[in-house]
């Protein structure tokens, strides 16, 4: 899986414009003075790679005692990837993870047969103002792990590999790519990296992945002589060699792809799976509320509300 290519100026005309298979202007929601982006699922495109949701969630600004409160909820048949530019998360789950995140490093949550989990700002963050704007995405999981036990990892910002040359930086977040690496465990062939570009600076994307997709975050890229502005997800059209090349004032990017599903994916509400009667049972299950007898339960130092089961 590992490619390490020289990340040195090249080409973005090398390929025509015909190379980006499918163009994506995220759905912006408004959360009561906060904004979400999603990206995918989108109506010509569910997944790349695995990748099956994907969200920018931000930027906002909060006043003091302001914060996110997103109540214990339950996931099925993915994993969940909270990466944050600002701002910070206290993550608790139903495998006992008490966890906050900050901007750089990786929280990564697999929910397999069943997992709940709760995302707030910390109390120390609420003390003033504070700021919000990360990416969230899922990623569903092959049918041989659907049903494996949940699990959670968190890697801090020095733990990811980092690329640099030529006014590119690239932090690895999951996966492999340019012959590194990332420690997160991956169940498909996966990668996915925060990118910035200086101006000018140039970014060949992986060659070894079958699906590859580019979310611009901030600044614009030139892709075959024809610039795209943030937000908008681009991906390629498989085997291509991309180039893309940042516009006067950089950007960032998150890179994204990696080997197809071997099918599509069934999505309602959290769940993830590639059956409908395993979301029957998530579903009956969760309504049930009855805690630790199946297969969810909810994290254990936020219990006193959740989330209950859209009618």
């Amino acid at each position: 899986m590992s490619w390490n290519p020289a990340i040195e100026p090249g080409c973005p005309d090398d390929v025509g414009i015909d190379a980006i298979e499918t163009l994506i202007v995220p759905r912006a929601r408004d959360l009561g003075g906060f904004e979400v982006r999603r990206a995918l699922p989108a109506p010509k495109r569910q997944m790349v790679g695995p990748f099956i949701f994907f969200d920018q969630a931000g930027p906002a600004e909060l006043l003091t005692g302001q914060g996110i409160d997103v109540r214990p909820h339950p996931h099925i048949g993915l994993g969940t990837v909270t990466y944050l530019y600002r701002g910070d998360f206290h993550h608790r789950d139903s495998t006992g993870a008490d966890q906050i995140i900050r901007p750089g490093a990786l929280n990564w949550m697999v929910a397999g047969r069943g997992v709940s989990h709760s995302e707030r700002t910390s109390a120390a963050a609420r003390t003033g103002p504070n700021s919000l704007f990360g990416i969230q995405t899922w990623l569903a999981l092959p049918e041989r792990d659907e049903d494996m036990e949940p699990m959670f990892e968190h890697h801090g910002k020095e733990a990811l590999p980092v690329i640099e040359d030529n006014g590119v930086s690239v932090r690895l977040i999951l996966g492999s790519a340019y012959g590194k690496t990332a420690p997160a465990a991956m169940f498909s062939e996966t990668f996915y990296a925060d990118v910035t570009l200086e101006a000018g600076a140039r970014l060949p994307m992986p060659d070894n992945h079958e699906d590859r997709g580019i979310y611009i975050v901030e600044g614009s890229i030139s892709v075959a002589g024809q610039e795209f502005e943030a937000p908008q997800m681009m991906v390629f059209r498989p085997g291509d060699r991309i180039t893309v090349a940042a516009a006067e004032k950089g950007a960032r990017l998150m890179i994204l792809g990696g080997a197809t599903l071997s099918g599509p994916r069934y999505i309602w509400w959290n769940f993830v799976a590639s059956s409908k009667e395993r979301i029957e049972e998530a579903k009956a299950e969760w309504r049930a509320q009855k805690w630790g007898e199946g297969r969810f339960d909810l994290p254990i130092d936020d219990r006193d509300e959740h989330i209950p089961l859209p009618e």
